[in-house]
This record gives structure tokens, sequence and C-alpha cells, in this order.
């Protein structure tokens, strides 16, 4: 039986330390990508004018637009819904920002009827764009992380869109 050298055996195990952190890099690399296709719009840039200050957004691969926000200064993913007649927070993102849960109310979802408990945001930024005092739901039937952007905040902004890029508009006068 012959014995490997003490040399190849380095070579073997720097081999292998290689592809391990060639497959750790892709993996991390790829799994950021997919986040970026989910959510183009991570990091909103703002663009301040006389009286007024703006984002554009990107659409996602679906066509929607996803953005990173914050409700209360703590971050959140919004989704655009102007579907959507108030902001509608998932139980589990309510719970995390402790949000109090007010009134039942009853609302028509996608699913059907549930339940939700009306709720103030003290707080909404997307960019630099910040309403305050902002009508929103708790909905305990809504599934994921998301926080749909529903009209009680979109209709305080102007916005249009074109083709894949939302421009939010707020006035600052």
């Amino acid at each position: 039986m012959t014995q490997a050298l003490p040399g190849k055996r380095a070579g073997r195990l720097m081999m292998i330390i290689a592809w391990a952190a060639a497959l750790f890099l892709a993996t991390r690399f790829f799994g950021e990508w997919e986040q970026r296709q989910e959510n183009p719009n991570t990091i909103v840039a703002s663009e301040h004018g006389d009286g007024y200050v703006e984002v554009k957004l990107a659409s996602n691969r679906d066509g929607h637009f996803v953005m990173t926000g914050q409700i209360n200064t703590r971050p959140v993913q919004f989704m655009l819904d102007t579907g959507a007649t108030n902001v509608a927070v998932p139980e589990s993102v309510a719970q995390t920002l402790r949000l109090e849960r007010g009134e039942r109310v009853q609302v028509s979802t996608a699913n059907g009827r549930t339940d939700a408990f009306r709720t103030t945001l003290q707080r909404l930024q997307i960019g630099d764009i910040v309403l305050k005092n902002v009508r929103a739901l708790v909905v305990p039937g809504l599934d994921g992380e998301q926080v749909l952007l529903g009209m009680s905040a979109v209709k305080q902004l102007e916005f249009t869109q074109r083709g894949g890029t939302l421009l939010l508009r707020q006035t600052t006068k």
C-alpha cells in the first residue's frame, strides 16, 4: 500500500477548501440576486425639488412594485396595492412593530371576507417621503411579511406609472 505524500494531502485539502468557498460565494451571490428580483427597491433613492420630494421605484419581475421602507422607524417591505383601501399589515409584522389592535372590522380580500383590526401608523416612510398618522389594518389572515401599501397612504401622494417605473411625489409646501 502506498502512502500519499504530505504535499498531495495538503493540495487535496486546499482544493476541497477552494471548492467549498466557491460554492458558499455562489450561493450568497444567487441568493442576493433572487432577493433583488423580488424587491428591486431595497435602497430607495429620493430626489428633492422646490416644494416636493419624490422617489422612483422599479417593478419586480412579476410587475409588482415592492420596496423597502419603514413603519414607526422599523424596516418593513411594502407592496403597492391600489386596490386596498387601507395599508394592510400582517399580524406577525404588527406584533413585531407593536401596533395596537383597535376596533374589529370585516374586510373583503382576494381570499374572501375576514376580520381585521383598525390601527394607526404614527409614521410611514419610503425613501425621504414621510407620512404621519396613516390609517391601517392589522390583518390576521394575511400571509407573509409584506405590508400592503394601500390607498390610505398612497392617496396622500401624487403617483404616476409608466412602463415598469412608478414615481411617488410628496408636496412639501
